[in-house]
């Protein structure tokens, strides 16, 4: 079936992206989230990351949450480690005090002005429980939209967040997610299914895939009965399309979206994966996925450990996998990689495109 529907809808000749994909650093000039809002109490500071730049996040007791390099210009000590006094974070070792613009406004044991030195200071939203931080050119943060997150503000869904830091490159985590036929691995959670191709959009800044699934053995999981209802088994037939799943890149988020057969959304994922070290070999998760709520929704708050396991069980069998695929790239000295599903062909010739080739990228040699 799957094959069948590929040939239906051939995809474009793609080519290969001229540096390793795994040397292509995230574009800075996105929004990207480095910590939860709850994390950062009043009058604290929190220390955060983004790829190789330490980020000190402070919400003073009035005023929004702002962002400075977690760097003092004096010794290069930690500001998170200082202490916030009224719009300002005062440096733990000399006292140093730097506004929200990053201007040094007091050295207290000179006490004269335009002595200290500024430190950087990041452009900072706060959005849906999130703290954003516009890491690249701060003159475009404006004119670049923060994301909408799943359905946070939604009462008619429950959310639940979940942040995970895995040892590989961002990329590995987007061909995960939209490549649906990896199923094989989470035999053990959903039992045999095989995933159905069903179509795909894309564009400049995207690319969307849409599946079906059809179960070939198993029952069908708890969580996922609970949620969506118990599938219908036709004995000695395929079983018909019940939802249908699309997961879409659109640079540098991801989602997954799924409606069921009256075309209403019942589940919304949204994550963003921030890259972590100058290498930018890690990555920090954020995540929030949401859940429609039931006619009486006693029932999926009974359901929500539940699901909770099983979203867990699942994340952490492609967490394996993907870190297994960073080592082998680290052992063989590069991407070696052999792709031949024409969505993910053109997923990565996304990634290549929209990303920034780091100091240490080299050209993919032909031939």
């Amino acid at each position: 079936m799957q094959e069948e529907a590929v040939k239906e809808k051939p995809a474009e000749q793609v080519s290969a992206p001229e540096y390793d994909l795994r040397q292509i650093d995230c574009d800075p000039n996105f929004w990207y989230p480095i910590a939860w809002s709850h994390k950062v109490r009043p009058g604290k500071a929190f220390p955060a990351r983004y790829a190789g730049h330490p980020i000190a996040l402070i919400r003073p007791e009035n005023g929004p949450v702002y962002a400075l390099e977690d760097r003092c210009a004096h010794r290069q000590v930690p500001l998170s480690k200082g202490t916030v006094e009224g719009d300002c974070i005062k440096c733990c070792y000399h006292g140093w005090a730097f506004d929200r613009a990053g201007q040094c406004v007091t050295v207290p044991y000179l006490n004269k002005e335009g002595v200290g030195r500024p430190v950087k200071s990041y452009p900072c939203r706060e959005k849906s429980g999130l703290i954003f931080v516009f890491p690249g050119d701060p003159a475009l943060a404006e004119s670049v939209p923060v994301p909408d997150i799943a359905q946070v503000e939604n009462p008619e869904f429950k959310t639940r967040r979940f942040h995970p830091r895995l040892k590989c490159h961002y990329t590995f985590m987007h061909e995960n997610l939209m490549d649906m036929n990896h199923q094989f691995l989470h035999r053990r959670q959903m039992g045999s299914i095989t995933a159905r191709f069903m179509g795909q959009d894309k564009g400049e800044n995207f690319q969307e895939a849409r599946y079906s699934f059809a179960r070939k053995g198993g029952n069908q999981p708890l969580a996922e009965a609970l949620i969506f209802g118990k599938h219908r088994e036709i004995e000695g037939q395929e079983q018909p399309v019940e939802e249908i799943v699309s997961i879409r890149t659109t640079y540098p988020y991801q989602t997954l979206q799924i409606h069921d057969k009256d075309g209403d959304l019942v589940m919304d994922l949204w994550v963003a994966y921030v890259p972590l070290g100058s290498d930018q070999l890690g990555t920090q998760t954020f995540g929030l996925l949401s859940v429609k709520k039931p006619k009486w929704g006693f029932l999926l708050d009974m359901a929500w450990p539940v699901l909770g396991i099983f979203t867990h069980r699942i994340f952490e069998e492609d967490r394996e996998v993907v870190e297994m695929e960073q080592k082998a790239w680290r052992e063989l000295g590069g991407d070696h990689n052999i792709e031949v599903f024409p969505i993910v062909k053109a997923l990565r010739a996304l990634l290549a495109r929209k990303g920034v080739p780091n100091a240490n990228a080299k050209p993919i040699k032909e031939g």
